[in-house]
Formats: structure tokens, sequence, C-alpha cells
């Protein structure tokens, strides 16, 4: 080949070569450039506790509602709860969140008086503790009443129910017939969902010095309810025997996706997830006193009854007869006495 064509050729290669590359950069735009990420200054102040999460009035606080977080030492109040000097770092419970000093021991079991948002420092003004005036009032939800109830080992589920535990009111009554000697035997549900707000006097369950939870045996329980129900509790007390049955924490979710696809609880339309969780579980925590279960003797034993013994002609008669002497009792008025020529006899007044 000529030596001029061939040289020609290698110059036409090199160029085509070149062109090739920078028609690559101009497309691409080149190699970024590495931009160096200044990295977030370590922060500093003294340590105070913040909450978590939203926490309205009346939550019982524990390890997890709360965290210690440095905060700027020009904007620290005295009524937050500082982080003690040179404790070092908090040691972590199961939850991840600091316990085990002294402040946040304290802090544990106690209820919120005023809302928090997430994020906010705890202040001593808003949380109110166990014995402290005031700590079964904040503990109580917005319309909600506290009454007490007599137990015993047999029917408090022996010790085992505790301050936050949810349980369910059954009634237990002898039904006499009216007249006869004969009676029937049942136990009913009559209100389902309460939560125990404490047993005898405490609110937060006794335990040993390893932390451990005490069992142990108390006569009285205190209960969250509403106006209404508190009404039905006072009467159930005059009737029969009150026993304590502890629910499952599973109890309340599964009643309420029946409730949902029953219908018989409605959400609005357009809400979104969160509403709807807080809804849901506002809903979750009412108790219920619509109608419940039942037992009667003859479903446990062939030799009791199903039915409440009948009333006979006979005993329907002396009821009536019964009814009218009080009646006449009641509508009987004073007595007057008149003398019409030296005689004189008694008149009594008729109220009606």
């Amino acid at each position: 080949m000529d030596r001029k064509k061939l040289i020609l050729l290698v110059a036409a290669l090199v160029i085509a070569a070149l062109a090739a590359f920078m028609a690559r950069t101009m497309f691409s735009g080149g190699e970024p450039t590495p931009i160096a990420v200044a990295k977030p200054p370590e922060p500093t102040g003294p340590q105070v506790l913040v909450a978590t999460r939203a926490l309205p009035v009346g939550t019982i606080i524990t390890a997890d509602a709360f965290r210690y977080q440095p905060w700027p030492k020009e904007l620290v109040e005295e009524a937050y709860f500082l982080k003690p000097d040179g404790s070092g770092p908090a040691p972590k419970g199961e939850t991840g969140q600091p316990v085990g000093d002294e402040i946040t021991e304290e802090l544990i079991g106690t209820v919120v008086r005023n809302p928090i948002t997430a994020g906010q420092p705890l202040t001593k003004g808003s949380l109110v503790a166990p014995g402290d005036r005031g700590f079964l009032a904040a503990a109580l939800g917005p319309g909600m009443r506290a009454v007490t109830v007599p137990v015993s080992a047999l029917t408090g589920v022996a010790g085992f129910v505790f301050p936050g535990d949810r349980v369910d009111l059954v009634l237990t009554q002898n039904v006499a017939g009216q007249g006869t000697g004969d009676t029937l035997k049942v136990s009913e549900t009559i209100i389902r969902n309460l939560r125990v707000l404490a047993t005898d006097q405490r609110s937060q369950p006794a335990k040993d010095e390893a932390g451990n939870t005490i069992v142990s045996e108390y006569k009285l329980v205190t209960l969250e309810v509403t106006p209404r129900i508190a009404e039905k509790i006072s009467v159930a007390q005059t009737i029969g025997t009150l026993s304590l049955s502890l629910r499952s924490l599973a109890d309340n979710a599964a009643e309420l996706e029946m409730a949902l696809a029953s219908g018989s609880v409605n959400l609005p339309k357009g809400a979104t997830p969160e509403e709807e969780e807080r809804i849901l579980a506002q809903i979750s925590k009412q108790p219920s006193a619509g109608p419940g279960t039942f037992t009667t003797g003859g479903e446990v034993s062939r030799f009791q009854r199903r039915t409440p013994p009948a009333v006979t002609p006979v005993q329907i008669a002396k009821e009536q007869v019964q009814l009218n002497k009080q009646i006449e009792k009641a509508t009987k008025g004073p007595v007057v006495r008149v003398s019409r020529g030296g005689n004189s006899t008694e008149v009594s007044v008729d109220r009606r």
C-alpha cells in the first residue's frame, strides 16, 4: 500500500476515535464531581426527657413513652426532667428506651394530667404519681367514672388481675319462683371490656426486689365505667354475686373485626389511615353493656332447672290481695272524729 494512503487512514481513525469520545462526553454530561457532605454537628446541651409519642390525658406512663434527648441550654426550664450529671449513657431495656435511673423509675406508672405531643419535654406539672391527689381522676378517660366492686380469691381470678388489665363482669344469682321454694340458678355476663384502675388501694402492681410482679389477694377492684354502666353495677351488687373474667389481649381486636364486618361500626368516608386507627382504638377501649351470654343450672346439671318456676293462679290471687292491702294502706288518710247528738264516730279521709 502507498505510504501516503496509510498515513491518511491512520489519521482518519484517530480523528474518528476523538470525535466519538467527545460525543460521548457531551451526551453523558461528563463524570460527576464528588461533593463532600459535611457531617451535622454533634448535639450539645443537657439531656432532658421528651415524649416518644403523643400522650393524651389519662395515659399511664411506661418505659417506651419517653427518652433522653439533648436540649439547648438556654431553653431548659426548671420543670424539665434532666439527666443526672456524670451518670453516663442511660441503660436501655427491651424497648430500647433509657430506663434504670432514679428519675425514669419514678415516672413509670404516673399518669398524664395535661396532653403532651411527641418530642415535647415532660414536665413535673404534667404528670401525677400514684397516691397523689387527683391521680385516679387523671387516669379516667373523658366522660368516664370509677366504681369499686368487692371480690374474693374466687371471684377475682385468684389475684391475677392487675391495674391496666381488662375484664368482663359476670353476675350469678338465684331466681326464685313466686310462692314456691324452687329456684333457677343462672349466671350471665352483664358488662364487657372494663379497664381495671386499681386493686384495693394500689394503682400499680406490687413488685419484689428483683422487679417481678407479686400476685396477692385483694378484696376490692376499681373499674373504669360509663355513668350508665356505673348504675347497672350498683344494682347488680344487690341482686347476686359479681365475678371478674379476665380478657385476652387479642379479644378487643377480634371483636372489633366482627363489629366492622357486621356493619355495627361505621368509619367516616374519606378518613385517613391515621384517623381510622385512632377511631378504632377509641372504640376498642369502650366498655359494653349490651345483651350478653348466660348459662342456667339446667345447662350444667340435669337436676337443675332451665326456666324460671311457673306461677300458679293461686299465687297470682295471693299477690293481688297483698297488692290491694298495700294500696289501701297507702291511700288511707287521717282519721276525723265526728260527733252527732252525743254519738261520735271516726271517719277516715281518703287521700285520693
